[in-house]
């Protein structure tokens, strides 16, 4: 592990399912980050969407034994989390500096350098707000990025009217804080119409955990990340010259599906792929986690990574190799060498 200097303090007291959470003090104030695994494996890099944390965001992928397995195996997990973001976070200082995105990303390096994690040795995965953040990292850092897994990313400049939408929830967040109609707002992005409920149909139990979880932000450290994604600037000019894989995930459902096809649409079509999944919205790793399970598995492949042993499919997903298409179990459109494949995985087993 990297020495501290007068900029970087290490905190090591709180511990999750085996985790274990550290405060890393960089330049733009702390960020928590939660350590699972091995340190001495290659760097799995998480980063959440907006007002959500490792837990809010990841626990449903993290949780399928499957993946962890296949992920813990293969990496060690470094959940960061956005300034003031994480669980039992205070509100940061009314004192501190705005943040802007390439703050952001510059905090990932200076993680990354706390720890010692080599060059060329991190693999990422982001959800929309999150996806952004470690997309500019990769471009700004090439040389430090393995592969990207985008989950609903965004990488153009709010459209006017995202951008409007995001100055109300800002101006809700400044006089209301986390009110009952911001969590609305905020869960329609995330989630789709059939797990959010209505008059008939309760809400899923994903949704309401997420709902409580939600009420746990105080609404200026949200507004402070919202602001930082309102004001980013657009990627499309650079996505050509990453030099990593890239494997996007998008709910058809969700807001932000046309950010999605328009970022496949303008990467290197050698070295990315995307899979579109039915009736889901953004947060693909919440609503729908076995989903994820068999194209990650065959990205990773190109990279000599596979399972600890073949696991049966189990009862609980609804992934079967039948359910996937085709081209996307072919040894030519994932791992070695990637295409850019739509796929439409179905619901049903």
């Amino acid at each position: 592990m990297a020495e501290s200097n007068d900029s970087i303090l290490l905190d090591t007291e709180k511990i999750y399912l085996g985790g274990k959470e550290h405060h890393v003090r960089t330049r733009c104030g702390s960020v928590s980050v939660i350590v699972y695994g091995d340190q001495d494996k290659p760097a799995l890099v998480t980063y959440p969407d907006l007002a959500l944390n490792h837990v809010s965001c990841f626990q449903g992928l993290f949780f399928c034994p499957e993946a962890t397995s296949f992920l813990l195996h293969n990496f060690c997990i470094y959940h960061i989390n956005p300034p003031g973001h994480e669980l039992g976070a205070a509100p940061i200082s009314a004192s501190a500096s705005a943040h802007c995105v390439d703050d952001l990303a510059d905090q990932i390096l200076e993680v990354l350098n706390f720890f010692g994690i080599r060059l060329g040795a991190v693999m990422c995965m982001g959800v929309t707000a999150g996806a952004y953040i470690l997309t500019l990292f990769a471009m700004k850092y090439r040389e430090r990025v393995l592969g990207l897994i985008l989950i609903s990313p965004l990488c153009r400049a709010p459209s006017w009217t995202e951008w409007f939408y995001n100055k109300v929830m800002s101006n809700m967040l400044y006089f209301y804080g986390m009110c009952g109609l911001l969590k609305e707002f905020l869960l329609q992005r995330y989630f789709s119409k059939e797990v959010r409920g209505n008059a008939e149909v309760p809400e899923s139990d994903i949704v309401q955990a997420c709902r409580r979880l939600l009420d746990e932000r105080h609404g200026s450290n949200v507004m402070l990340f919202l602001q930082a994604i309102n004001r980013r600037p657009d990627l499309t000019s650079g996505l050509k010259r990453l030099r990593c894989r890239t494997l996007i995930f998008v709910g058809d459902n969700s807001p932000f599906h046309s950010e999605a096809l328009h970022m496949t649409s303008k990467l290197n079509r050698r070295f990315s792929a995307l899979v579109e999944v039915q009736a889901c919205g953004s947060m693909v790793t919440e609503e729908q986690p076995h989903v994820m399970l068999i194209p990650m598995e065959y990205f990773f492949m190109g990279y000599g990574l596979y399972r600890p042993c073949r696991l049966s499919d189990s009862p609980r997903s609804p992934l079967s190799p039948s359910c996937i298409s085709p081209e996307l179990l072919s040894p030519e459109s994932m791992g070695l060498k990637l295409k850019p494949i739509k796929t439409r995985v179905s619901l049903e087993v």
